[in-house]
Parts: structure tokens; sequence; C-alpha cells
């Protein structure tokens, strides 16, 4: 149940809820505990929700603007020692698409981590691309791709092989082709200020809250009339 909340409704407990997935197959009293945390959270919280508001003075000929986040936390599982990855995709500033999940290759740097993800992010973009574009929607260009790593930043936009980087797989290098084709651009912003940390790593609670505001509401245990489905 929790893992459809997450997929649906509930992005801010998508880190929280891989970390439980993990342990379905050896499951011990202390993992019960925590699961029980988490439910106890989600009912407690059950009225909030995803915030969707768009205010477009003519929506035929306006562009719809995309922009993302990306975020990974290095060597982040302990277990496995992989690095975990996060990203979310906006459509004015509505949060239509996220992902928390631990990498299926090791990272052997923090600036691999990061492009990576940036690279998965991108994956997630052009789909979203398609279908607006197959709903005959004009797209604003470049999109943004937000990311608190310098060298990622500058791996995206050079073709330059070292011997730290030479290792990198051809299929993550693809970036680079859209970025010299205008379609997204990736552009640094502060950690503070990276809403994908919320599916990278346990936060504290007023940073928790400072990147929730951004795309969810918090509402209070009275629904409002307005919004009351019968």
């Amino acid at each position: 149940m929790l893992l459809f909340l997450t997929k649906f409704s509930r992005p801010d407990i998508a880190n929280t809820v891989r970390e439980l997935s993990k342990m379905n197959d050896r499951t011990g009293m202390a993992h019960v505990k925590e699961l029980l945390r988490v439910i106890k959270f989600v009912v407690d919280t059950r009225y909030w929700c995803l915030r969707y508001r768009i205010n477009m003075s003519d929506r035929k000929t306006m562009t719809w603007k995309l922009k993302a986040y990306s975020d990974s936390d290095f060597a982040g599982d302990k277990d496995t020692r992989l690095s975990v990855c996060g990203f979310g995709i906006y459509l004015f500033d509505c949060l239509i698409s996220w992902k928390s999940r631990a990498m299926r290759t090791h990272a052997l740097s923090s600036t691999e981590a990061e492009y990576i993800v940036v690279s998965e992010g991108l994956c997630e973009i052009l789909f979203v691309r398609q279908v607006l574009e197959f709903l005959g929607i004009k797209v604003e260009y470049p999109i943004t791709i937000h990311c608190d790593n310098v060298g990622t930043i500058f791996l995206s936009h050079s073709a330059k092989v070292s011997s730290r980087t030479k290792h990198i797989q051809l299929k993550t290098h693809f970036i680079r082709e859209y970025i010299e084709k205008n379609v997204v651009k990736v552009i640094f912003v502060r950690s503070l200020e990276n809403d994908s940390d919320v599916w990278t790593k346990n936060t504290a609670e007023a940073i928790y809250s400072k990147h929730l505001d951004k795309f969810m509401e918090k509402r209070n245990d009275e629904i409002r009339e307005d919004v009351r489905v019968s």
C-alpha cells in the first residue's frame, strides 16, 4: 500500500519506502517497527496532497515550461554501497514525475553518481516532452535540469575524456547530444535549494518541510467542501 501511495500521490515518503522495500525477504522486528512508524506518519498526514495550480491566460498559444531537479547520495546504501539517486520533474512548478532508487551499478565518485542521475532524469524528460508534443503542446526550450555538483555540469558540457571518467558507459554521455541541440541545459543549484534531496537521503525536518512546501499542500484534518468527492 505504501508503494502505491509513493507512486501516485506521496513523493515525500519515497526514500523511506525505498529503504523498507529492501527488507521484504529478511524482515526483523526493527523493520516492522519502522514500517509502523511510517504508516502512522501517513495516517496523521492523510490530507496532504500534491499541489496542481496553473494560471495561464492563453493555454493555446503559451509554451509549457518543464524543469527538473536531480541529486544523488554517493554510496548512500550502507548494505551494498550503491549510490542512491533521485530526481523530480516539474511542469509549471507542479511536480509530475519523481523517482528514488538505488543505482544498478557502483559509482566511483560523487560526480559520476550525479552524472548518472542527470542522464536518467533526461530520459524521463524526453518521455514527458514526447507526450506533450503528441498532444500538440508547445514546450519551452531549453529544459532546465538543476544539479548541485559542479563536476557533473562540466562533464555534461565537455567531451574531454580523463582517467577518472573514461570508464563511464557511453549511454550515460547521450546528455551531451541534447545539450548541443539546445533541448536541455544543466545548471547549478545550491544543495539547500535542491528539491531532490528528499528522494535521496533522510534530511532534517526544516529542510524536509522546506522542499515539501514547493510541491505539496499540507492540509489539516478538515477537507474543504469544494474538493470533497461524492
